[in-house]
Parts: structure tokens; sequence; C-alpha cells
């Protein structure tokens, strides 16, 4: 059975950080490439970053370039999003995406919630 669970969500204050963690289960994972999305309410889910299966290669959204990094850990089967200088604006439910070709999965998301 495949399975994402993300977990390191929660409340901070501006300014502060967060890491986020999808371990991953049930599939090759060394073979996706994996991502990192996020869904406000009233919002369409929006792209954050993501990293490739091999080279490592990762992307970012323009909204969190300089603030967010994404890695990974193939022995453990996990990957990471670190959030630094975290915005209002960030506030959010954070998905984790597996993606081989035409194969996808998605875990359940955690919340992060940026607010004074």
């Amino acid at each position: 059975e495949v399975q994402l669970v993300e977990s390191g969500g929660g409340l901070v204050q501006p300014g502060g950080s967060l890491r986020l963690s999808c371990a991953a289960s049930g599939f090759t994972f060394s073979s996706y490439s994996m991502g990192w999305f996020r869904q406000a309410p009233g919002k369409e889910r929006e792209f954050v970053a993501t990293i490739t299966s091999t080279a490592g290669t990762t992307y970012y959204a323009d909204s969190v370039k300089g603030r967010f990094t994404i890695s990974r850990d193939n022995a453990k089967n996990t990957v990471y999003l670190q959030m630094n200088r975290l915005k209002p604006e960030d506030t959010a439910r954070y998905y984790c995406k597996a993606r081989l070709g035409p194969r996808e999965y998605w875990g359940q998301g955690t919340q992060v919630t940026v607010s004074s």
C-alpha cells in the first residue's frame, strides 16, 4: 500500500521557521520525483517546490524562492521542506506528492499557520 505521511506543520509567528517531512512507503521512493504543494482556504492547490529523483535538481515557486529549501533522503524514504522567514501568506495545508511519469501519489497534508 502506497503511503505518504506529512508531518511538522503547526502554528508559527511571522519570520519563524518550520521543517516539514513526508515519509513514503509502498513504492520505490528513489525513482520518483517528489514535490510539495499547498492549498489555502478558498484557493486552488499550488506548486511550492520539487526535487528530481536522480540528480536531485530542485525547482521552486517564485513566492518561496530563497526562503524554502526542499531536500530528500533516499535512505529514509523521506522528503523535507525547510521553511524560513515565514509570512502570513504561507498559511495553507501543505501536501507531498510523488511522481513518476503518469503515476502520482498524494499525502493527506499538514497544516501550516503563520500568525502573530
